[in-house]
Parts: C-alpha cells; structure tokens; sequence
C-alpha cells in the first residue's frame, strides 16, 4: 500500500511539471524555439513536455532549470512542506535586480524590483513595451519614472501608480540613488482592489 501511495504521489508531481514549465515560460516572455535553441531540446519535445506527453527526467530538466535560472526543485514543485517562507532566488537583467515574493504560478505575481543608482547621460531610456494584464507599482524609496502611454511620471516614496501593460510602458529609475519597488503583476482584468482609502477631512476633503 506505501508503495502506491508513494506511486500516486509520484504520478501527481511528475504532472505537474509541465503546466509549471509553461507558466515559467510565458512569465519570462520566452518563446519555445528559443528555449530550444538555450537547452538543445526540440521544439517537440518542448511542446510535449508541457502539455504533459511527455514525463520529464532529469536529463531534460536539468538544463530547463539552468535556462531558466531556478533550482531543479522548483521545476518539480518541492518547497518544504508547512513552511510559509519564501526564499526568492533574485533575478538580474539589465542591472534590476527582481525577487520573487510569490511561488505559485497563475494569478497575480509580487515582484520587489533594485534599480542601481541612475548615472545621468549613461542609460538610455529602455524600449516602450506592451503585453497582456495589468500591474500596481508601489515605490518604497527612490524615484521611479514611469512612461506609460503619452504619460511621463515621476514617482517618489509611498506612491502608487497602476495601469492596464496593453499600454505601450517602461518604467526604471529616475534619480542618482538606487530605488526600490514593489510591483504586482496579473494576467488582464485583475486589478488591485485597495480596501483601505484615506479618511475624509471635517471639511470633505480626503
């Protein structure tokens, strides 16, 4: 009986892997002929991996984790059981670096994004970008200037802007300090719903 039971766990994991690679995938915006061309995998066994064809082994998932910069076992989806602590493993592109505050895929992602310290006439302003869902960026020090649209923002501490990312956007520090934010991330039509506002004044103003 322990042994199919064990069996059935097994079965329930090696499942799972291949919506988590999908998910990994499409969160890091990389198409499968590019994770093909990374690991050396074929576009089909890519294909079948994910939609659950084809069992993984440890030879395919030992390079999809190194493609993806993540430890094997969040491939195969092994955090400790009745722990609640996240341990981001940071992300570095283009001198941000991003962790990780969520571990599950699907649903809205938090993100706590480093910018280095802006030296000015030395950054180019990065490419305005578009993609489907929706994100709420609150900065908690620094200054983050936010392109969005025909908007040019500059946001300080404890400001908070959101908006729909099928809106061209780009958004990177915007002072001579490093800055900080907190970023949340949702496929389209979930938005943060705050619900806590400000208290009116005695003269109605908030």
């Amino acid at each position: 009986m322990a042994t199919e039971k064990q069996d059935e766990e097994l079965a329930g994991v090696l499942t799972a892997v291949g919506p988590r690679l999908r998910a990994l995938r499409q969160e890091r915006g990389t198409t499968l002929a590019q994770l093909s061309e990374a690991t050396g995998i074929s576009l089909s066994t890519l294909s079948r991996l994910e939609s659950g064809q084809r069992r993984p082994t440890l030879e395919l998932l030992l390079p999809l984790a190194k493609a993806h910069r993540v430890a094997l076992d969040e491939l195969v989806g092994a955090p400790e059981t009745g722990d609640p602590r996240i341990r981001p493993r940071p992300l570095v592109r283009h001198g941000t670096t991003i962790l990780p505050l969520t571990r599950h895929f699907g649903g809205v992602h938090a993100f706590k994004q480093v910018f280095p310290a802006a030296v000015e006439g030395t950054a180019p302003v990065p490419e305005l970008r578009v993609h489907e869902g929706y994100e709420w960026l609150y900065v908690l020090s620094g200054r983050i200037r936010l392109l969005l649209g025909e908007h040019d923002l500059v946001l300080g501490p404890g400001e908070v802007a959101e908006f729909d990312t099928r809106t061209p956007h780009a958004f990177f520090n915007a002072g001579p300090h490093a800055a900080e934010c907190l970023s949340l991330f949702g496929p389209q039509g979930e938005r943060i719903h705050v619900r806590a506002r400000p208290t009116a004044s005695p003269e109605g103003r908030p």
